[in-house]
């Protein structure tokens, strides 16, 4: 009797600690590319086409294997010279629009960077559906963007009606990654409906907080979409020229992974 009265306690006192455990985090979406080829088309579309894309840049997007492909176990988005395009240079562009998109979570990307003056890569998000309105009324979340003429400065960046660069009140935050374009490095946001944290290596660098105003300051209440892209020049990107002579040059992707929630 002693015994069991001894266990009752036991499993009464140990209530509260069960009680206050978490759900642990859960992977709900991820891409490790395992298959050499294509993306794979379940996951992944193109962006196609040499219209500048709002931002005056060079590149022909094409669904090519020369510009997008997997390899190696890696995403290879390769940026090329081509005298046959316009512009004269290719690249790829690939979303999860209309395949994948999230309200809140904690988005990982692994990556290594391309390098040299006209080059810009992004890891970034969109609005599904444009709810408020086009840009930049349904938001932008840049993950991670840096541009060859300023090298190692990885930006982590938030665009809406109040804060964007096109009327010079954009918010976000700088970091130092010498070596990023010869070692993989892990980019981050833990977005929840307060706030939203960035990350590179699993260090806070970043944080962009719901004033709780208005759709205008905090339009990040409905599914967004990721891309990643390599463009080139443009009206950022392009600021100081674009060298001719460091192409091909490419973004590597080891994995891209969606949690419920930050893992760790």
């Amino acid at each position: 009797m002693k015994n069991l009265h001894l266990l009752l306690c036991l499993m009464i006192s140990s209530l509260p600690l069960i009680a206050q455990q978490k759900t642990p985090a859960k992977l709900i979406w991820a891409d490790e590319f395992e298959q050499n080829g294509s993306p794979d088309p379940s996951k992944w579309s193109f962006n196609i086409g040499d219209h500048g894309w709002g931002n005056n840049e060079l590149q022909f997007y094409t669904d090519d294997l020369k510009n997008a492909r997997v390899e190696n176990g890696k995403l290879i988005i390769e940026a090329h010279a081509d005298s046959n395009k316009a512009k004269g240079y290719t690249s790829a562009r690939l979303v999860t629009k209309g395949k994948a998109a999230w309200t809140y979570g904690y988005f990982e990307i692994k990556a290594k960077l391309p390098e040299g003056v006209g080059t810009w890569p992004a890891i970034w998000m969109l609005s599904e559906t444009n709810p408020y309105g086009r840009w930049p009324k349904s938001g932008e979340i840049d993950i991670m963007e840096h541009v060859g003429f300023d090298p190692s400065v990885i930006h982590g960046t938030v665009h809406t009606e109040a804060f964007n660069h096109s009327i010079g009140t954009d918010v976000g935050e700088v970091k130092s990654i010498p070596d990023f374009s010869t070692a993989f490095h892990t980019y981050a946001i833990d977005w929840k409906s307060d706030k939203i944290d960035f990350y590179i290596d699993d260090s806070l660098y970043f944080t962009f907080t719901n004033s709780g105003k208005s759709t205008a300051e905090w339009p990040f209440d409905h599914p967004f979409h990721l891309i990643l892209n390599i463009a080139i020049g443009g009206n950022w990107g392009g600021q100081k020229g674009v060298d001719t002579s460091i192409w091909p040059q490419r973004m590597e992707i080891d994995y891209v992974r969606v949690y419920s929630e930050k893992p760790f």
